[in-house]
């Protein structure tokens, strides 16, 4: 084993996108212990591939170099680092934390002190990209933290996402991966409103495609939508409605917090959230444009079935 693989790595959150990061993570040679959760299937697949299982986060953090953690949300990220048998717990000096759950850049400062406290250290390490790209080893990382634990984690980080770029001293990768979430998800809220409306006046998709692409109305959202609106097919932008929502929220304190303008984040989330009280709060992003046509008349365009 060369010294690179001697770094014992832990894994908290192998969901959707964790999942694959911790898979690379594995088969570049690295030791892997994981925490499990309800969803087995993720878990046990990778045991079964080489990774060890942890009881608890402290346990997982006792027995780690370094740990990663891919969650639902900030809630998530505090009861793993504080709870009885959390992180904190099991840290050790020289321990490293990389946050890479879509987060609160204010919480994740008080964990990094909590952390320095202890002689150990925090990098914020957002993903971009999908699920997909996850498994592929290609998704894209922002990173945040001291020269010194960047570079250590760093290797790491490479075995599962081909686009790194660092972002400045902690905090700032969930700044910026914020203000990008709000960018993305406010065009979004656009692009199916202005979906739904061509549904309900019943013009050529097909053909409103073809102006669109050769028009100043064409963005990366457009192209992932119309899959949908086309194809049926809504797994290009697997992020969830709820998850908008949420993403949403954490982008409008961040810029309250600043005194920035929040108008088009508030017009945004007023969108997703009407489709998160319909009851879709489960289906991805891109079938909204459906539920929004469905809800001014009451029709069952068809939706798929994530319950």
């Amino acid at each position: 084993m060369n010294k690179k693989n001697a770094l014992r790595i832990g894994y908290m959150g192998v969901g959707h996108m964790g999942h694959g990061a911790a898979l690379n993570i594995l088969l570049k040679s690295y030791p892997l212990i994981v925490l499990g959760n309800k969803n087995r299937t993720p878990v046990d697949d990778l045991i079964s591939r080489g990774a060890i299982e942890a009881k608890n986060p402290q346990d997982l953090a006792a027995n780690c170099d370094i740990v990663f953690m891919c969650l639902p949300s900030t809630q998530h990220v505090e009861e793993g680092v504080y709870g009885d048998n959390g992180i904190l717990k099991g840290v050790k000096p020289g321990f490293i934390l990389v946050d890479s759950t879509t987060s609160n850049p204010d919480v994740t400062l008080k964990i990094g002190q909590a952390l320095q406290n202890l002689d150990a250290d925090m990098v914020d390490a957002p993903l971009g990209r999908t699920p997909k790209e996850a498994e592929l080893g290609k998704l894209s990382a922002f990173v945040g933290g001291s020269a010194k634990a960047v570079q250590t984690v760093k290797p790491v980080i490479e075995t599962f996402a081909d686009a790194i770029i660092e972002t400045g001293p902690l905090g700032s990768g969930h700044t910026m991966k914020l203000i990008n979430n709000f960018l993305a998800i406010a065009t979004s809220a656009v692009v199916g409103e202005a979906l739904a409306a061509g549904l309900r006046l019943g013009i050529d998709m097909k053909v409103f495609k073809q102006v669109v692409d050769s028009a100043g109305g064409n963005s990366v959202m457009f192209q992932r939508f119309m899959q949908w609106t086309l194809n049926g097919d809504d797994s290009h932008l697997q992020g969830m409605m709820s998850v908008a929502i949420k993403d949403l929220t954490y982008y409008k304190k961040l810029a309250s917090n600043a005194n920035a303008s929040t108008t088009l984040a508030e017009a945004a989330a007023q969108v997703y959230l009407l489709a998160n009280k319909l009851g879709h709060e489960k289906q991805y992003m891109p079938v909204l444009s459906t539920v929004l046509a469905n809800h001014m008349d009451g029709a069952n365009r068809t939706l798929p079935n994530r319950n």
